[in-house]
This record gives structure tokens, C-alpha cells and sequence, in this order.
């Protein structure tokens, strides 16, 4: 960015990259030597959604990336499309690209007329390692279906249908879909989007404060039953396995802490709230996911969560060969 002063409000370029100053919330330990940091901004949320804690600058916009998926899952809900159970938290999901992630969207796309050909999702590998070494072995060649947002394109695609809105358009920030998104983001974070740019998927992308992201996921445990907000949160903490994977953090989360609605965005941005709608909400600044559970789990230690599950999302060891000689641990 050369010029803040020639940027629009609306516009990505408007958001700042690195701010100086930030503080370190996770260091890297190899063999006694501290090598390296990871900074970034973190906020706490207390049960009646006042700032509790705050590290760095949580008032600055960030792209939440798939944070922001609840709330687009909301949207599909409140443009009528009759979603629930797994289908409702698969639309919702960063998935792991497991068979029983791929068969579901399959069947959603079948339900409505639709093939893996209308997705609009980047060619993709599966998203967790040991899958993808298992696709690739089999003899499969990236494709639209298997890239993590699949679930979510689907359901789109199938309220775009429902409407009568045009399906070769749905990812326009100018679409009806994209535009009830947009408000589903700012009613949910009580906060205007300040930015909206283009995500990994494809999809508009909108940018919000790490306070507005936390409220948001606070608004989502707290709602109505009989709200689209209540119902995808519901429904991701029934399913979380069809949120994530098996093998991933947010999936151990909700299933083994009560109440908890949890969900990972890429360049290392993290939302959780509590049943008793306690939220935190971080980013790292530099992007990198290997700091994501040591921070998350020191984090949830200060909400007071004292689950074994937290010991495990924080592990993050460094190895020497094939012998643990360090690690990431959380700096605050």
C-alpha cells in the first residue's frame, strides 16, 4: 500500500497490512533458543459482551476469512433455503475433503438439480494433509468439489434456486445473495463492514474488527432458537465434524466443551464463543496457522475452559530430525 490517502473506505487497499507494534502472542522455542514470533491482536468478550481483554489493536479491521462462515450460512437460512442438521453445518464448514464430506455435498447439489460442474470453487486438493496424500495415492487430480468450501458454494447455489436469482452470478458482491450476506455480517457484529474483497473460495469476502468478529459469534450462541443465527450455530455444534474434520482443532473443541461454537479462518484468525456467550476472537498477524492452538488455547485457559481438549489444541512440539526438541507456546 503506497497511498492510505488515496484508498476508499470500501476498498481492501484500505486495510493496512502489518501494524508495527503489535504484540507477541506466540514464540517459537527450538532446543532452549527462542527463534522467532508470532504477533498479532486478540480480544475477550465477558458474557455480557463487553471488552474483557484486549491485546494489540482488535478494533482494526481483518479479513476473518471462513470466521465470516456462520454468518454466510445465516444468509443462505434467511433467504429460505431449508437447511439443517449436517447439511446446515456443512454449509458452514472449512471441511477437511473426508468421504463423508464429499458424499454430502454430492447429495446437496443432487437434491437440487446440480453437479460439482456449478461450483465456482477453485480446483483444490483436500484440505487436511493426510487426505490429500490419500486422494492423490488414489489416482484423483485436483477438483472443485474437494476444495474446502465446497459446502458452502453448494448451498448457495441451491438458495439461489430457490429464489429464482441467477446461479452463474451468486459469487457478484452485487448478487441478492451476497447483498443478504453482507447485512447478516453487520447485524450479527453490530459494526459496518468496512471493506469487501475476494476470499480463497472465490466469494466476497468482508472485513470486520476482531471485536465486531467476537460479538458476532456471541450474537450467534445467545440468539433465539428460531433464528437463522441459533440454527446454524446449533447445528454446527451437533455436527462439528462436517464443520472441520476429524483431525482438527474446532471439531475437538465443540464436541468436547458443551456449548461452544468455535471456527478457524485462513491467515490465522480464530472465533469462539461460549454457551454463557463469553467470545474471543485473534489474528496472527503474519498468517501463520502453526500459531493458531497455542494461542487459542491460552486464550480459552482465561476464559476459565479447563478441558483436556485444551491441552491438546495447544500442543504445537518442533522437531530435530524425528525428535521433539522445542515448540510454539503462547507469549501472553
Amino acid at each position: 500500500m503506497t497511498s492510505s490517502a488515496a484508498a476508499s473506505p470500501s476498498s481492501p487497499s484500505a486495510i493496512s497490512g502489518s501494524a508495527p507494534g503489535l504484540p507477541v502472542l506466540a514464540e517459537v522455542v527450538r532446543s532452549g533458543f527462542v527463534e522467532g514470533h508470532h504477533r498479532g491482536s486478540l480480544v475477550v468478550l465477558a458474557a455480557d459482551g463487553s471488552v474483557e481483554m484486549s491485546l494489540g489493536d482488535p478494533s482494526a479491521p481483518v479479513f476473518p476469512r471462513s470466521s465470516n462462515k456462520p454468518m454466510q450460512a445465516a444468509a443462505v437460512l434467511r433467504a429460505g433455503l431449508d437447511l439443517s442438521g449436517e447439511r446446515l453445518a456443512l454449509a458452514a464448514a472449512s471441511h477437511s475433503g473426508e468421504g463423508f464430506h464429499l458424499d454430502l455435498v454430492r447429495k446437496m447439489l443432487a437434491e437440487h438439480g446440480l453437479t460439482p460442474d456449478d461450483l465456482q470453487t477453485p480446483a483444490d486438493l483436500p484440505l487436511d494433509p493426510v487426505e490429500a496424500e490419500a486422494y492423490l495415492a488414489a489416482g484423483h487430480v485436483r477438483e472443485r468439489i474437494t476444495m474446502n468450501c465446497s459446502g458452502k458454494h453448494a448451498a448457495m447455489l441451491a438458495a439461489c434456486l430457490h429464489n429464482g436469482w441467477d446461479t452463474a452470478t451468486y459469487l457478484d458482491p452485487a448478487h441478492p445473495l451476497q447483498q443478504l450476506v453482507h447485512q447478516v455480517v453487520e447485524e450479527a457484529a453490530g459494526e459496518p463492514v468496512t471493506a469487501v474483497g475476494t476470499d480463497g473460495c472465490g466469494a466476497p469476502l468482508m472485513a470486520l474488527s476482531l471485536v465486531g468478529l467476537a460479538r458476532a459469534f456471541r450474537t450467534f450462541v445467545t440468539a433465539e432458537p428460531d433464528t437463522a443465527e441459533r440454527r446454524v450455530a446449533d447445528a454446527m455444534r451437533a455436527h462439528p465434524e462436517y464443520v472441520a474434520g476429524t483431525r482438527r482443532p474446532d471439531t475437538w473443541l465443540m464436541r468436547e466443551v458443551p456449548g461452544t461454537l468455535s471456527k478457524m479462518g485462513a491467515e490465522a484468525v480464530q472465533a469462539v464463543a461460549l454457551a454463557d456467550g463469553r467470545a474471543l476472537a485473534f489474528k496472527i498477524d503474519d498468517g501463520s496457522a502453526r500459531a493458531l492452538g497455542p494461542v487459542l488455547a491460552r486464550a480459552l485457559g482465561l476464559l476459565g475452559v479447563d478441558a483436556p481438549v485444551v491441552s491438546r489444541i495447544g500442543r504445537a512440539p518442533l522437531l530435530g530430525g524425528s525428535a521433539e526438541v522445542g515448540e510454539i507456546r503462547a507469549a501472553f
